[in-house]
């Protein structure tokens, strides 16, 4: 199989785009930026986003967040000097909801989540985990192309 660009999804729909730009600017806010862009990183590395996984590393990267701390996000629930509870229980999170619809986020899951965000927050970081689903969705299918310099969203 070819891992060519496909189409530019930004070309070719470019209001839908910019709705879906504008909705992922929106949502994980009462997160705070660096766990936002940590869920987006593990959502992406388990849907295989190169191009989101790029920028997601790039944007912690960015926000000062150690190159060894980011290597660990794949083996997070090893590696738990580098996260507190809450991006243990958000990062948690984040991978029962993406398994969805081969496994449901469980009573047990939706507990943990529970006792470090409010119920505002779990929905913000329950919508985190559907746009960047939405973007892994864009960019593996349409083999968006890692970029030479990350791209920053910006």
């Amino acid at each position: 199989m070819s891992q060519k660009a496909r189409i530019n999804f930004y070309a070719a729909a470019p209001k839908v785009a910019d709705a879906m730009v504008q909705f992922s600017k929106n949502v994980g806010v009462s997160l705070g930026l660096r766990l936002k862009e940590l869920v987006q990183l593990r959502v992406s590395q388990i849907n295989g986003c190169a191009f989101c996984i790029d920028m997601h590393w790039a944007a912690l990267v960015k926000d000062g967040m150690e190159p060894r701390h980011i290597n660990a996000v794949a083996g997070w629930r090893e590696a738990g000097r580098f996260f507190g509870e809450r991006e243990r229980a958000a990062l948690n999170w984040a991978e029962a909801v993406n398994a969805v619809p081969h496994r449901s986020p469980s009573d047990a899951d939706f507990e943990e989540a529970r006792r470090h965000f409010s119920e505002a927050e779990l929905v913000d970081l329950t919508f985190v985990v559907g746009a960047i689903r939405a973007w892994n969705m864009l960019n593996a299918s349409l083999h968006t192309q890692v970029p030479a310099v990350p791209f920053t969203g910006e």
